[in-house]
């Protein structure tokens, strides 16, 4: 394929749309997919070819989605509407893959809370608070969002936790936000607001059952989460 020639002037074999229609999806390469959600490309670059740069500079899918849009628009050829354009399409595969997950499920370890909301965490720029509120069986039958931004007393009220608790008739909790850094260790702002939030759940009756921090793997880090009950931060 000449990737510098404008997709219209490419045979129809070659082009991603009609490709996408007689080959099926699963046979188009990722530059291929973007270039269809780019449309169109510049003097002298296609879009396979914005494309192709896009993944070049950064690297994996996953680097790509969690783009800002300022950073996607800085690419040559992308603009703000391309920006944009890519941003809703990583928001709906998310979205998607949220609704995928089984209803009501199991929330019993760190773990399946971070299998839960792993996908959407990782979109994040911003820290994100979310509370998971869980019936007696400790099944999920809500998920709130609270607060955005770094951790402190000032964002996260015990009012705006409990409330959505409250109203759903919630026997329990999970609090959950998420480290941009991708570094889940807990900040000493995490481990105050934790505290004040368990000590207003034994007033209300709604048990806090634990604070899960989510991040990123490396080669230090075999979990991309941590778990501020593990840690010891709960007392019974």
């Amino acid at each position: 394929m000449n990737l510098g020639a404008r997709i219209k002037d490419l045979p129809e074999s070659e082009r991603p749309r009609e490709r996408l229609v007689t080959e099926g999806a699963d046979a188009l390469r990722n530059a291929e997919h973007i270039a269809i959600l780019l449309r169109t490309g510049t003097k002298g670059a296609s879009a396979i070819q914005i494309a192709e740069q896009l993944l070049q500079r950064f690297q994996t899918l996953d680097a790509l989605a969690r783009a800002s849009l300022t950073e996607l628009a800085s690419v040559k050829g992308i603009g703000r509407d391309k920006a944009i354009a890519l941003k809703s399409a990583f928001t709906l595969a998310c979205r998607m893959a949220r609704e995928l997950r089984p209803d009501s499920p199991l929330l019993t370890t760190p773990e399946s809370v971070a299998d839960l909301l792993r996908e959407e965490n990782r979109f994040y720029e911003v820290e994100n608070f979310q509370v998971l509120l869980l019936n007696t069986r400790r099944r999920m039958i809500g998920l709130e969002k609270i607060s955005q931004g770094t951790l402190d007393s000032l964002l996260v009220h015990p009012r705006e936790v409990f409330k959505a608790a409250i109203l759903a008739n919630a026997a329990a909790i999970i609090l959950v936000h998420n480290h941009p850094s991708g570094d889940p260790t807990p900040s000493e702002a995490d481990i105050r607001v934790t505290r004040d939030l368990i000590r207003a759940g034994k007033l209300l009756k709604i048990e806090v059952l634990d604070h899960v921090v989510i991040g990123r793997k490396s080669a230090e880090r075999p979990k991309d989460y941590l778990s501020l009950r593990e840690l010891g931060y709960f007392y019974d």
